[in-house]
């Protein structure tokens, strides 16, 4: 592998000729840059799941002499960051366990890791690109299945608070998808999935696409299969101490590109946000 490439775009462009296994320690390294610095190459097995040689097979297969320039490539990746918060946040949290009573404190210092790395430069720039395209289409359709359908509700339910740009794909009876009927290519899905992908929103999003939306994804990594058709992702963190993934993170996103939308028309975010004071309190919706 040439130097001048870097290690994460050549996984990602040659992920899809990787064995299953090797295709979960690739997705595991890409997902956990910090871990695969910090911890020893049996230890990141472990927490990707696989043995350690499948680690090593891994570098073979990039071309590279073995696991260690792996680590050396993280590890220098690390030491070139202008910040280390999020590094020393993982550090801990991986040189400690994750029972007992100190489980919560676990949780807490990683979702704020988390949380941090959605400030790193990379990120706040597809978060800020998600919202200039959301503001540029005339209606935003609103996909989110199974657990990340709380992700996607919530940024509805917000988004109707400003108006009426957002269009919520939750119909009963598996009608969700009907509501792209009327769809355009002024029109932009935003879709939110994480692995395991629902297949439902995998096929909307690509119905979405051949319609000529444009498709906006919210996801847990640079391999997800949403990528490929995506004009615009922001990638976030699932991974959790506890046997479910966390979706904090998803949902901080959420509430970040909402405020900025709003922020794009400050006079008409308030003006909308008076009206529907006005419409709750002739509802007597709050104690």
């Amino acid at each position: 592998m040439s130097q001048d490439n870097s290690l994460r775009d050549q996984i990602i462009a040659l992920y899809d000729e990787m064995s299953p296994q090797l295709q979960q320690a690739a997705r595991y390294v890409l997902e956990n840059p910090q871990e695969v610095a910090l911890v020893s190459m049996r230890g990141l097995a472990r927490n990707a799941g696989v043995q350690p040689a499948t680690m090593t097979r891994l570098a073979k297969f990039m071309g590279l002499a073995g696991y260690e320039d792996i680590r050396a490539y993280y590890a220098k990746a690390i030491r070139m960051r202008a910040d280390g918060f999020a590094a020393r946040a993982m550090e801990r949290e991986t040189t400690v366990p994750d029972q007992g009573s100190d489980l919560a404190q676990h949780m807490l210092q990683s979702l704020a890791a988390q949380i941090t790395k959605l400030s790193e430069p990379e990120s706040l720039a597809r978060i800020q690109a998600v919202a200039n395209r959301l503001n540029q289409a005339r209606r935003i359709y609103v996909l989110g299945l199974r657990s990340c359908h709380s992700v996607a509700w919530h940024f509805h339910y917000v988004m109707t608070l400003l108006g009426e740009k957002t269009i919520h794909l939750d119909g009963p009876a598996g009608t969700g998808g009907d509501g792209l009927l009327h769809a355009t290519d002024k029109d932009v899905l935003l879709v939110v999935s994480i692995s395991p992908y629902a297949l439902h929103s995998l096929e909307l999003a690509a119905a979405a696409r051949e319609q000529g939306m444009a498709v906006i994804t919210i996801t847990d990594s640079e391999v997800s299969p949403l990528i490929a058709i995506s004009e615009v992702a922001v990638l976030c963190s699932t991974e959790s101490q506890t046997f479910f993934h966390t979706l904090t993170p998803a949902l901080a996103i959420s509430e970040v590109l909402c405020g900025l939308l709003a922020s794009q028309d400050r006079l008409g975010a308030l003006e909308a946000l008076q009206n529907a004071d006005r419409h709750l309190q002739s509802l007597n919706t709050y104690a």
